[in-house]
């Protein structure tokens, strides 16, 4: 396996495909993404399959704002609770800074680089928080890179608010800074 560069700056955007519960119905979303990550700080924009955003998430070292049209702005230190409190289900936003790029730390506490050559088509690996990653397709290597990067993440967990959920994410978009 080539060795991977972590990018600090990066541009990502995809699609997304999240199933979950609500009040023990299933629901479903699908939609677009926009990762735009400068440093320690980050802008998620979720928008809808046409393109209408329906939320921003705006992420700093102590405080993370999400915006949608027509409410005030919510803010909280926690951007995954706040994520999970205001749009009524969980977006591992902490965790997608390193999973989006194939790198996390596992139930265990060591450092996880995916990889796409492992049996299996790129392992799968549990992260303390509870989520379960899976990489099953990779972007091959782009000229003058090393190595490839995640082309589809598949994400699952249970959860007391949403039950089980699925995401899906699809990058079609990928540009290190």
């Amino acid at each position: 396996m080539a060795t991977r560069a972590y990018h600090d700056d990066i541009d990502i955007s995809g699609r997304l495909s999240l199933r979950y519960e609500q009040n023990g119905s299933p629901q479903a979303l699908d939609g677009k993404f926009i990762w735009a990550q400068a440093g320690d700080q980050t802008r998620i924009t979720l928008l809808t399959p046409f393109g209408q955003i329906l939320a921003t998430i705006d992420v700093a070292p102590k405080l993370s704002t999400l915006t949608q049209a027509d409410r005030p702005p919510r803010s909280e230190a926690d951007v995954d609770a706040l994520v999970a409190t205001t749009l009524g289900w969980p977006l591992p936003v902490a965790g997608l800074r390193d999973w989006l790029q194939g790198f996390a730390v596992s139930d265990q506490g060591t450092r996880y680089v995916a990889d796409p050559n492992a049996a299996g088509d790129a392992a799968y690996v549990k992260t303390a928080n509870g989520w379960l990653i899976h990489y099953p397709v990779w972007e091959p290597p782009a000229p003058g890179e090393t190595a490839g990067h995640p082309k589809r993440i598949d994400l699952q967990r249970r959860t007391s608010q949403a039950g089980n959920v699925a995401l899906r994410l699809v990058i079609d978009q990928w540009q290190p800074h």
